[in-house]
C-alpha cells in the first residue's frame, strides 16, 4: 500500500494534478447534466440507488419496480457505460490532488500521506455498488438474497469513503497553505 501510495505521489505532478482538475471540471458541466436528465427519464422520476446515502433492500425493489422493463434496461446502460468513466474521473482527481497537497503538507514516511489511497477505495466501492444495483435491476422481479443486502452497503461506503476524501482534501489544502505561508515569513 506504502509503494502504491508513494508512486501517485510521485507522478502525481503539478501538470497530472492541472489534467485531472480539467477533466473533472469538463467532465462534471457537459457530461453530468445530460447523463443526469437521462437518468431521471430512465428512472422516471423515481429514487435511484447511486444518489442515495440509505436505503433498505425493500427500498431497492421498490425502485427497481418503479423504473418498469424499460428504466430497468436503461439503468443498467448506464453503469456499464457513463458509470465505468465517471468513478474514474473523479478517483483520478481526488487521487491526484490529495497526492500532490499531502506531498507538500506532510513529510515523506507520514501515514497521512496514505489518505491518497482513499478515493480509490470510493471507486472499487462505487463499481461494486454497480454491479449489485445492475444484478437487482436485471433479475427483478426476482428476489437476490446477499447481492441486495451488499447493494445498499456498498452505497454507503462509497458516499462515506468519498465524503472523507472531500474532507481530506481540504485538510490537504489547509496545511498546504499554512506550510507555504510559514515558508514564505
Amino acid at each position: 500500500m506504502r509503494k502504491f501510495s508513494d508512486w501517485l505521489i510521485r507522478i502525481s505532478n503539478g501538470w497530472v494534478t492541472l489534467a485531472a482538475l480539467f477533466v473533472f471540471i469538463l467532465f462534471m458541466i457537459l457530461v453530468l447534466p445530460a447523463q443526469s436528465k437521462r437518468a431521471d427519464i430512465a428512472s422516471r422520476g423515481a429514487e435511484t440507488p447511486d444518489l442515495s446515502m440509505l436505503y433498505s433492500t425493500n427500498d431497492l425493489y421498490r425502485m427497481a419496480e418503479s423504473y418498469g422493463v424499460d428504466g430497468r434496461q436503461e439503468y443498467i446502460r448506464i453503469r456499464f457505460t457513463f458509470d465505468l468513466a465517471w468513478p474514474l474521473v473523479y478517483a483520478s482527481f481526488f487521487t491526484t490532488v490529495i497526492s500532490w497537497l499531502f506531498a507538500r503538507a506532510f513529510q515523506s514516511g507520514s501515514k497521512w500521506r496514505l489518505a491518497n489511497l482513499l478515493p480509490i477505495l470510493g471507486m472499487l466501492l462505487d463499481f461494486l455498488e454497480n454491479i449489485s444495483t445492475s444484478i437487482i435491476m436485471f433479475r427483478y422481479p426476482s428476489r437476490t438474497p446477499v447481492v441486495d443486502v451488499l447493494a445498499p452497503l456498498f452505497t454507503f461506503t462509497k458516499w462515506t469513503t468519498l465524503g472523507i476524501s472531500c474532507f481530506l482534501l481540504s485538510i490537504g489544502i489547509v496545511v498546504a497553505i499554512s506550510k507555504w505561508i510559514k515558508a514564505k515569513k
